[in-house]
């Protein structure tokens, strides 16, 4: 395993774990809904996403730190911007903007998520094959369980 790959080694998979932890634990959100038949249970794992800023903060110190490419922290940041607005929209000043649509707010709201998983997911591809299809799989039940949820709620 190296020990540098664009920045630490250890950062590099820090980030992986964060973008599959995000993956997996807003499929299980979108998956709730599906049986609640409510936004509860999703709300309550905001938490846990939020709180992988953290992490996602120490990586992007480290990989700022290391002059790593911007590739590197892109996504880190991406992220960190994604929960500051997933804070206030959700949790500080809550807005309704998933229903009645407000494309004010859900165009960058969902800009910056995907964005995020993206960018923190991409370098695992030319670093390890085998963890990037992991993220390749965990980004496939997000979307999934997303489109359930998505078609339930329209019927």
């Amino acid at each position: 395993m190296p020990t540098r790959v664009n920045g630490p080694w250890w950062a590099s998979l820090a980030i992986w774990v964060v973008v599959n932890a995000v993956n997996v634990l807003q499929g299980v959100g979108f998956v709730s809904r599906l049986r609640a038949g409510s936004m509860t249970t999703n709300h309550a794992l905001g938490y846990a996403i939020a709180a992988l800023a953290l992490p996602a903060a120490v990586v992007l110190v480290a990989f700022v730190r290391a002059k790593a490419g911007w590739l590197a922290w892109v996504g880190p940041a991406v992220f960190l911007a994604f929960v500051a607005l997933m804070a206030v929209v959700d949790y500080v000043a809550p807005i309704e903007f998933r229903s009645p649509v407000r494309p004010a707010v859900l165009v960058p709201y969902l800009t910056l998520f995907f964005g995020a998983i993206l960018l923190m997911g991409l370098p695992m591809f030319s670093i390890d094959r085998r963890l990037w299809l992991v993220t390749v799989v965990s980004s496939l039940f997000l979307v999934g369980s997303m489109g359930a949820a998505l078609c339930v709620g329209a019927a």
